[in-house]
């Protein structure tokens, strides 16, 4: 039976659930109407732009910049800070309502997802239908439009969602590859990065038809294993299914990651983020009765340059402090001062509680596990706020930000 993807993506997720969320508060403009972006204080004109309204892009304001900048070629706009505990309120309603369609949804991040439709037919009717229905539901019960792209796999899905926006229903299966795919620039392949496209352009490649029918042998001598990828992805050619979170009972990593509302340019700061990171997942190591060998930074630069960088651990380690001290050796190893967008912790190479080996020559973190313990029962009774580090008294990090990366969360093993 051929497959039907479909790709589902919030239409300016972060500023749409704020629009929402106010209009059912009460207030009667609908932000999305109006010049306003989500990420910061106009009236301070820092921080940078997370999300922006359709008439602010009129204007030129895209996601990534200053908010002083944003603010020169639009001198009305209205900024509004993010509220992360809305967007997950949003975020989860929107995937209950995917899960009506099939029990094989995959969460790909706060604002979209992957919906395997085949076979549904008998239930929900032919795809296009479904995929209108599937828009329609999201907008008459929470208030605020989706794309949806649908094809034969998650690639082209989601490139499908891309070729316009806001609020379209919009296919690209194999065959209409050379019509819809091909003429793009190749900088809007997925997967292609910012700094990939001028090396692309010395060998010629200017569009993703360019790449699609560049000579592999090439694209493999400049890029490895990165180029056979790109040149499948340029053809169309994906097979990776539709993995619901049920499913992922194999854990191999447990990890936390934060976009922040200002670039992070200094290294205090960004430690702070890293401590309140590694509270959240050693938190959730020892919820699961698992220790971890290895402990990962992954960093995003303003430019959302994304690089990242490993210890390994000669003793396991579920304990905050020792989770921090990991990172923080990867951190320092690992970040080139230029300002940070997104900081995350990644624990890999996991492993049973109940099997590890004691080692003499490492640190103990007997006694800072034990305080670990104790304040993840007291949290647990009471809620987080009940104890915290005096580090997070006066500052904003330990306020809970969203999760973007697909964390594989472990069955509990007791």
């Amino acid at each position: 039976m051929p497959k039907v993807i479909f790709h589902v993506d919030v239409n300016s997720a972060f500023l749409s659930w704020t629009a929402v969320e106010k209009l059912r508060r009460g207030e009667t403009q609908d932000i999305r109407l109006i010049p306003s972006a989500i990420g910061g204080d106009s009236s301070s004109r820092r921080g940078v732009i997370l999300a922006k309204s359709t008439p602010a892009k009129a204007y030129g304001v895209v996601t990534g910049e200053p908010i002083g900048m944003a603010m020169q070629k639009c001198p009305e706009l209205v900024c509004f800070p993010p509220d992360f505990s809305i967007y997950r309120e949003f975020s989860g309603k929107m995937f209950e309502i995917l899960s009506r369609f099939s029990d094989r949804v995959e969460h790909f991040s706060i604002d979209e997802g992957f919906l395997d439709y085949t076979g549904m037919e008998a239930m929900f009717g032919p795809y296009l239908q479904a995929a209108q229905k599937i828009k329609d539901t999201i907008y008459e019960e929470l208030g605020f439009t989706v794309n949806v792209g649908v094809s034969s796999n998650k690639l082209l899905a989601k490139m499908a969602g891309e070729l316009k926006k806001p609020n379209q229903l919009i296919t690209l299966f194999p065959q209409e590859i050379e019509k819809k795919l091909w003429p793009l620039p190749v900088g809007e392949l997925f997967m292609v990065g910012r700094r990939t496209v001028p090396h692309l352009k010395k060998l010629g490649i200017c569009t993703i038809g360019d790449l699609a029918l560049y000579p592999l042998n090439i694209l493999e001598q400049e890029f490895k294993s990165y180029g056979r990828m790109l040149h499948a992805y340029a053809n169309g050619i994906d097979d990776s299914p539709v993995t619901p979170t049920s499913e992922l009972s194999e854990v191999k990593t447990i990890g936390n990651s934060t976009t922040v509302a200002y670039d992070i340019t200094d290294r205090e700061s960004a430690l702070r983020v890293l401590l309140s990171l590694a509270e959240t997942v050693s938190a959730r190591l020892r919820a699961h009765d698992y220790v971890a060998y290895e402990i990962a930074v992954v960093l995003k630069s303003f430019d959302f340059h994304s690089y990242s960088h490993q210890i390994q651990l000669l003793s396991p380690a579920d304990c905050t402090n020792a989770v921090y001290e990991a990172a923080k050796q990867a951190f320092d190893i690992t970040w080139k001062k230029e300002p940070l967008r997104l900081l995350g912790i990644r624990a890999g190479k996991l492993s049973s509680q109940d099997c590890i080996q004691l080692s003499l020559t490492e640190k103990d973190w007997s006694k800072e596990r034990a305080a670990d313990i104790s304040m993840d029962r007291l949290r647990k009774k009471y809620g987080k706020q009940i104890v915290q580090r005096s580090v997070f008294l006066h500052t904003t990090e330990k306020k809970e930000l969203p999760r973007t990366e697909n964390t594989k969360t472990p069955p509990n093993t007791k």
